[in-house]
């Protein structure tokens, strides 16, 4: 069976941890624990892998909480992958040399797909791609905007170029623990050899049961808002993931 990495994630927003509600600025859930603080104890829990965004970024078009991902990466020893208004050249270079493990590069996917290619074969194992879609079409511009592509066309653009890794988010579900899309990812993972983790939705253990047994070469999911609330045990959800 296909490895499977389950990635806690810290969504930043003014320098602080939220949760928001399918994308939405204005339903933001803020948490007590700093961005550091919750990074460590999310390392405490055994997970091997954190999954950070830049919400102020991936709508400004370029990093706005530089200091509390760095304060992030400080404070951990496990890998870190990083989304969130990374679109030019200058950006990728930067992160890599602060310290990120990996770069998640979404609306420039959309737009400039020869830009990310580029990125992949200068900086290989570097640069994921994370499609965010709604009934199934890409959504560009922190969801702002939704395309007319399909979000199987744009991952099959990625094909042999390098790309790390496809991370496809259900904007529809995402913070609604509304259960992950399976359909929609698996659909992704057939389709292409690139490594594909699930976004959006995930309310239980059940949901890492299902995509682990949906039969496609699914390689992890994301761990949202069910975490931060208790509805996810972590070490249940981490001895599935290894099963």
């Amino acid at each position: 069976m296909t490895e499977f990495t389950l990635y806690p994630a810290i969504d930043l927003k003014n320098g602080r941890c939220v949760r928001l509600i399918q994308g939405d600025m204005d339903r933001a859930t803020e948490f007590s624990l700093t961005p550091a603080e919750q990074a460590a104890a999310f390392e405490r829990m055994g997970f091997p892998y954190l999954h950070v965004v830049d919400l102020d970024g991936a709508f400004a078009g370029t990093s706005r909480n530089r200091e509390s991902v760095e304060a992030i990466i400080s404070a951990v020893n496990m890998p870190v992958q990083l989304g969130g208004g990374i679109r030019e050249r200058q950006h990728v270079e930067t992160w890599l040399e602060a310290g990120v493990t990996r770069l998640i590069l979404g609306t420039i996917a959309a737009r400039d797909p020869d830009f990310v290619k580029d990125c992949a074969r200068e900086f290989p194992g570097k640069i994921a791609v994370g499609i965010d879609a709604r009934d199934g079409l890409v959504a560009v511009e922190g969801w702002a905007e939704v395309s007319d592509l399909e979000a199987t066309e744009l991952a099959k653009r990625f094909e042999d170029s390098g790309v790390a890794a496809i991370i496809v988010t259900d904007i529809g579900r995402d913070g609604m623990k509304a259960g992950v899309n399976v359909d929609l990812t698996a659909s992704l993972a057939n389709t292409v050899s690139i490594p594909v983790i699930a976004s959006g939705g995930v309310k239980s253990s059940d949901d890492i049961t299902a995509l682990r047994q949906s039969g496609a070469p699914i390689s992890g999911s994301i761990l949202g808002r069910a975490l931060y609330d208790g509805d996810i045990d972590p070490v249940e959800a981490l001895r599935l993931a290894a099963c």
